[in-house]
């Protein structure tokens, strides 16, 4: 792969996170597993608490949603204030919860519990965000050159910031000039990098994005954004069409940013 010249036109670069900074085993490998085996404890512990029963209370509103889907799993409303009660209703929860999570659900109820435990996660060092090494040292060089850098996620700006604040590099937020989620956009629609970098300040040929998914990728293409495909360990492969279409890279340093000469 050697180096890829970034064009002279490119003032911010735009990154994914899972498969770019970030290895996919630390998201399928940690943190949907800590939900899993840690979502029955969290909601005893925190039960009584207000934003704990308003995530119940959208979790609840999204079963009934689901009712007519197969396999869906119903919320009670507490009928009583006996612990056996409570204990019926928390298993009815966690029980909800990885029925999602099995069928990888976006929704926002879950989203949102799992964000608040994630929270929790890093807070109390149960949890950090893996970083490839090559990661932050070639942000601070891209940042010395006068590039700005911004996150692009389907996470959360609020999961990406915990992962990047609480990391295996310490708290790097510094290094990221804004985020964004799928609030502003699918990632593989184009129109989605339009948005962005309409709330950037500049023209979309200005941006260069790394992704690891070619999808993405094609989407930024056909907004006129230049793109850049990441190799890294465990990634999805490439086609051999898509290995000889797109600018490949297997590290940051592998960027070579002309005025930083």
């Amino acid at each position: 792969m050697g180096v890829l010249p970034v064009p002279a036109e490119v003032r911010a670069i735009l990154l994914d996170i899972e498969g770019t900074t970030t290895p996919i085993a630390f998201v399928q490998e940690t943190l949907f597993p800590y939900i899993k085996d840690n979502v029955k404890e969290y909601l005893r512990a925190h039960w009584e608490e207000e934003e704990c029963q308003r995530d119940v209370g959208l979790l609840r509103k999204q079963a009934q949603e689901d009712s007519s889907l197969d396999g869906a799993v119903p919320i009670p409303l507490e009928s009583g204030s006996g612990e056996e009660e409570l204990e019926r209703v928390i298993q009815a929860v966690v029980d909800n919860v990885h029925w999602q999570m099995s069928l990888d659900r976006k929704t926002t109820a879950l989203k949102q519990l799992q964000g608040h435990m994630w929270r929790a996660a890093y807070a109390t060092g149960h949890v950090k965000g893996e970083i490839f090494e090559d990661v932050v040292p070639a942000i601070r060089k891209w940042r010395e050159a006068g590039m700005k850098v911004y996150i692009y996620s389907s996470g959360s700006v609020e999961a990406q910031k915990l992962l990047f604040g609480y990391s295996t590099e310490g708290d790097i937020l510094e290094l990221f000039d804004g985020h964004f989620d799928t609030k502003i956009g699918p990632k593989v629609e184009s129109e989605s990098y339009r948005r962005i970098a309409a709330s950037i300040g500049c023209a979309t040929n200005n941006i260069l994005f790394l992704t690891d998914v070619p999808r993405e990728a094609n989407a930024a293409e056909e907004a006129e954004t230049h793109v850049a495909v990441v190799i890294r360990p465990g990634n999805a492969g490439l086609t051999d069409d898509e290995k000889s279409y797109y600018s490949l890279i297997s590290s940051f340093t592998e960027l070579f940013l002309p005025s930083s000469t």
